[in-house]
């Protein structure tokens, strides 16, 4: 939540990714695993410009058993507030990560208003708003743009940015012409079309307005938080989602920090910035024993806080794609189950990349398996699964 300063595809479906021994090192110290199909998690950490630990998850929007839920409303107010690994549990989903800034806050009520646009499985409950949300709530446009833009996925997983259509009283309809079915808000959308776009405090209603100690001298977005942040690459069936702790010897950063990281490493095109501090939580369900867990260290508590909204992720069992050198040392020995009939390696030099070259040789049936030598491949090279003949989304 905003804090007072203190005395501060096309043809095919896809499996998951697995990157080749050839990888060199990535920026910082980071480290990936694929858990689920379609779900790759990198946890990055850094000793510059302060220690830092990071946690990012690409979700792959056409990989089959994608789908998303926003937390539905709730019997008062908007929602029930619940802990985004208690909504993850609740769920039975795969990922979960915190969404929505809300009032009242600070509170102790179990109900909450979130603030912006909220869909969940197609039903909306919270229009785009300007501050304060409601009379006699806080008044939080220092942090929050008014009628913010929000996230969509539609039920086919298309997702894009959406914004409010100024010329319908009800502040309920968007402008482009796209299926309202699991949308969130932020604050404001920080990376527009690979560029960072931090609002300033010109004022409302499109800017921020100075009040108490934040000006354009003193933003609320260059203060360091734990940060919680969801965009699209410029691949845009690739989702991302993004935390940085202020916990755990992580120290946070600031909105602006953020942009410029997932813009300058993750060629990000478009983000929000959503509920931060307290709040960041990312919870995952063990691939393994399936019991629910978080993967960062909020600093509000071991099970984090009881927030407005979240964002669930479910997802399939990865199918296992292994990499290993060849004895010569030229290259790579592709291996999958030979349970998986009809899927076909492709390679890429990007993880989020759209170009995916077919690996034409056929598979070896080797044991219990396939097998696909690779060789004489150079730099930095990413392998994935296709199923040929499935469908697309």
């Amino acid at each position: 939540m905003p804090r007072k300063p203190q005395a501060i595809p096309a043809a095919g479906l896809w499996v998951a990714l697995a990157a080749s021994l050839l990888t060199a090192p990535l920026p910082g110290e980071e480290t990936r695993s694929t858990p689920f199909l379609g779900v790759t998690m990198s946890v990055r950490h850094e000793t510059s410009p302060r220690p830092l630990v990071m946690h990012l998850v690409w979700v792959d929007l056409q990989a089959p058993g994608i789908r998303f839920k926003v937390t539905p409303p709730g019997p008062s107010r908007d929602t029930v507030r619940q802990t985004t690994l208690a909504f993850l549990a609740q769920e039975q989903a795969q990922v979960a990560v915190n969404a929505h800034f809300y009032v009242p806050f600070p509170s102790t009520d179990a109900y909450a208003n979130l603030v912006g646009l909220a869909v969940s499985d197609g039903v909306l409950y919270s229009p785009f708003e300007g501050q304060p949300v409601a009379d006699g709530y806080q008044n939080q446009d220092y942090a929050i743009v008014a009628c913010a833009p929000a996230l969509n996925i539609d039920p086919w997983n298309h997702a894009g940015i959406v914004h409010v259509d100024t010329a319908q009283a009800d502040n309920r309809h968007i402008l482009e012409p796209v299926t309202l079915w699991n949308a969130l808000a932020g604050s404001a959308q920080i990376i527009t079309h690979g560029a960072k776009t931090l609002p300033d405090y010109s004022g409302p209603p499109e800017g921020l307005n100075p009040t108490l100690v934040y000006s354009d001298a003193n933003s609320w977005y260059g203060y360091l938080r734990a940060r919680t942040v969801i965009g699209l690459t410029r691949d845009p069936s690739t989702l991302l989602l993004f935390t940085v702790d202020e916990a755990g010897g992580s120290l946070g950063m600031s909105v602006g920090e953020v942009a410029d990281l997932l813009i300058r490493d993750y060629g990000v095109e478009e983000a929000l910035n959503l509920d931060g501090d307290g709040s960041t939580s990312l919870a995952i369900a063990d691939p393994v024993s399936h019991l629910a867990r978080l993967v960062n260290v909020p600093s509000d508590g071991l099970t984090g806080r009881a927030v407005g909204s979240s964002l669930a992720v479910f997802a399939l069992p990865a199918v296992a794609l292994r990499v290993s050198p060849l004895a010569a040392g030229d290259g790579v020995v592709l291996s999958w189950p030979a349970a998986l009939p009809g899927w076909r390696p492709e390679e890429s030099s990007s993880p989020s990349g759209a170009e995916w070259t077919p690996l034409t040789s056929p598979p070896l049936r080797v044991d219990d398996g396939w097998e696909l030598p690779v060789r004489g491949s150079s730099g930095v090279r990413f392998y994935r699964l296709r199923l040929d003949g499935a469908a697309p989304k």
